[in-house]
Parts: structure tokens; sequence; C-alpha cells
């Protein structure tokens, strides 16, 4: 048997930060999967509210294959909705989502903000803000421990 010693750091601690952002960013692709689910949550909400026809495909990170098509709806359900008090799912999403749809007649504001929503979650600050509230820890490598 043999005892091996591992030097361990918090993000601040840290004496190479860039291995850390390089590690997480190379090995988790679902820091913002929640973002994705509460945007489909609001896109199932307003179709259900509006009513016609729903079909999307869409992903966190931005995609030639991505869109979201509502077609046969209810126009004076949808201009009546407030897009201000978030009335399908109570996120931020639905007023993205309402507001595009009320004035450019589809959905993709919705896309747009869920993009920003990712590109910050894997810039250094936010990830640095992930590690910091979750007090991950790293190796010498940038490896989570």
């Amino acid at each position: 048997m043999r005892i091996i010693e591992t030097k361990v750091y918090t993000i601040s601690e840290h004496p190479n930060k860039e291995l850390c952002f390089d590690f997480v960013r190379e090995n988790m692709h679902d820091l913002n999967e929640m973002s994705g689910n509460e945007v489909i949550d609001s896109l199932k909400t307003l179709s259900e509210v509006i009513g016609g026809t729903l079909d999307y495909s869409i992903s966190v990170f931005p995609s030639r294959g991505e869109f979201i098509s509502f077609k046969d709806y209810d126009k004076e359900i949808l201009n009546e909705l407030d897009a201000q008090d978030c009335p399908l799912t109570g996120c931020t999403f639905d007023a993205d989502l309402i507001e595009s749809m009320q004035q450019d007649g589809d959905a993709y504001r919705v896309l747009n903000a869920l993009h920003r929503d990712t590109e910050y979650v894997y810039s250094d600050e936010g990830l640095t803000e992930l590690f910091e509230c979750n007090e991950y820890e790293f190796s010498e490598n940038g490896e989570m421990i």
C-alpha cells in the first residue's frame, strides 16, 4: 500500500484558473440544462394557452437545426397575455417568448435568451460563481475533486 498526497485548491486559490475552466468546459456539457428545460416548459405551456400546434428542436448551445414553430394558434389570446407577469411558468423565459410571439410572430428571441444564458454559465465569471457557490475543489492540474 502507498499513500498519495494531493494538493487541493478552491478556484480562488488555484494557481492556474484556466486549467479548471478548461476541464469543466470539456467535461461538463449539461451545466445549463435546467434553463433548456425551462424554455421547453414555457413553450409547452404557451401552446396549451393559445392552442394550435407546437413543434420545436432546441439546444442550450446554438445549433443550425434549431427551430420553434407555432401554427394555427389564437392570436387574440396571445395578445392578451402580459409578458412581464411571466404567466406561463413564472420564469423569465416566459417574457422573452411572449414578447417575441406578440411583436415578431415567432419565438426566436427565447432561443437567443437561452443561448446568452448558456454563454454566461460557461464564461469565466459564470464558472467562478458556480465553483464558489458549490465549494468545488480542484487538483493542481485543474481536475475537479
